[in-house]
């Protein structure tokens, strides 16, 4: 067996020990679902798409959305999944969230669970494999939804995921992603819209280096969903 495919039969066993992978009938319904009707009837005020100059096409991208609500997880399919790409969007979620009924759709439809604050390591390798691939990961650098207008605090972890695999010989690109909506809780007939901010890159691989990614991608953050803030005419106030 060739080292590709010694890699791929690795990468397969992995997958199965934290997800069930993308089902190939279950996840054309769920786009059918969310994508056609769940979305546009609930914001009939429209969704906008800004930024697509910055996504890749191709190659390793690590998507890094702000988090407002729980439609954020089919906003980003929407704007970044395979019928605009060709490739779906793999979330790395808590593991709360991976449990009930919930979890048995997101085991079927590329999600995998990590513990945020102590992530384990067959999920930090899976993720890492994934980008090797080519792949695109949805990663939430906030760590949970947050619905006002805070000093935005971005956990560590998402920088230093992006250092392993750039150990690990892989170009990452990561895009921060704004996120908004016409109210902090959105409501039926809302306006959303999302915007693809400036890609970055990691710049060395020691600590200064990480904490300088992190800091730029703040920026990103804040700078993206202010663009997606002013499409849905509720501009961003921040202290």
């Amino acid at each position: 067996m060739t080292a590709e495919g010694t890699a791929s039969v690795a990468l397969s066993e992995r997958e199965r020990s934290l997800c069930g992978g993308i089902n190939p009938w279950l996840a054309p319904l769920a786009m059918l679902l969310t994508q056609d009707i769940a979305l546009k009837w609930f914001f009939s005020g429209g969704i906008r798409v800004l930024g697509q100059e910055n996504l890749p096409r191709r190659g390793p991208v690590l998507l890094a959305p702000t988090h407002r609500s729980r439609w954020d997880a089919l906003m980003l399919p929407h704007a970044a999944g395979r019928r605009i790409t060709g490739r779906d969007c793999r979330f790395m979620v808590t593991s709360d969230e991976m449990s009930g009924l919930q979890g048995w759709f997101l085991h079927r439809l590329g999600c995998f669970p990590v513990n945020p604050r102590k992530p384990a390591a067959a999920s930090l390798r899976f993720a890492v494999e994934l980008l090797q691939g080519g792949q695109q990961l949805v990663m939430f650098p906030e760590g949970r939804i947050i619905q006002n207008d805070p000093q935005m605090r971005l956990m560590p972890g998402l920088a230093r995921l992006t250092a392993l695999a750039e150990g690990q010989g892989v170009a990452v690109t990561v895009v921060p992603v704004g996120i908004a909506y016409g109210h902090a809780k959105p409501r039926l007939g809302d306006r959303s819209a999302l915007c693809f901010g400036e890609p970055l890159r990691l710049q060395g691989d020691d600590r200064a280096s990480i904490a300088a990614l992190t800091q730029s991608l703040s920026g990103g953050l804040q700078a993206a969903e202010a663009v997606a803030r002013r499409a849905v005419g509720r501009p961003l106030q921040r202290p």
